[in-house]
């Protein structure tokens, strides 16, 4: 069933400003410029519900939405961005480290990455962290409206492998935030996943 209603509810510099409730969230993670927002803004979609900038770094907290009173879209500050200064990047990580690991109401994590691109370093760093804490999690690649239909199969065949390589086995969905209908499988993975039922 499409999202009815979305709202941004706030953002948290740290665990103790989380919604204070219990609630099941989804954590969006991935590189600064891998396009969170306008994935977030086309799998509700809401147009402006995410704010998009041109500047990468802009998401320096999480960012919490509230989907259908029912459950939380957490928008995580994305990783990868060098200009600002390594104090502030030191927390950034403390912090995630944490919520990834401590937060007992995130159910799952959905790790973006530009479909155009093998993933680099930092995305498989991610990955094989997540994977050894057990974290559950979902690879979505984004951007497929920037290469032709036909290399989609082998993009996410390079995804899987590099997975198998890890000794990970999760689901892998390819979306593009210009096409919202491309949503659908991977809100029902959600729904069903965190057992969100209306």
């Amino acid at each position: 069933m499409p999202i009815t209603k979305a709202e941004y509810l706030l953002s948290a510099p740290d665990l103790s400003i989380c919604p204070d409730d219990d609630k099941p969230e989804i954590g969006f993670a991935g590189r600064s410029n891998v396009g969170k927002s306008s994935v977030i803004n086309a799998l509700t979609r809401r147009k402006k519900l995410a704010h998009t900038s041109n500047t990468p770094g802009k998401t320096r907290s999480l960012n919490y939405y509230l989907i259908d009173d029912l459950w939380y879209l957490v928008d995580m500050p994305g990783y990868g961005y060098a200009k600002i200064s390594r104090k502030e990047q030191s927390r950034w990580g403390r912090e995630m480290k944490r919520y990834l690991l401590e937060r007992k109401q995130l159910q799952l994590v959905v790790v973006l990455i530009d479909i155009r691109h093998q993933p680099g370093v930092l995305d498989r760093e991610f990955l094989l962290w997540l994977g050894e804490h057990q974290i559950p999690f979902c690879v979505v690649l984004n951007k497929s409206d920037k290469i032709s239909k036909n290399k989609l199969p082998h993009r996410k065949k390079n995804v899987q492998t590099l997975l198998d390589e890890m000794n990970i086995e999760v689901p892998v969905f390819i979306v593009s935030a210009q096409q919202p209908e491309s949503m659908n499988e991977l809100q029902s993975f959600i729904m069903d996943f965190a057992h969100i039922s209306r």
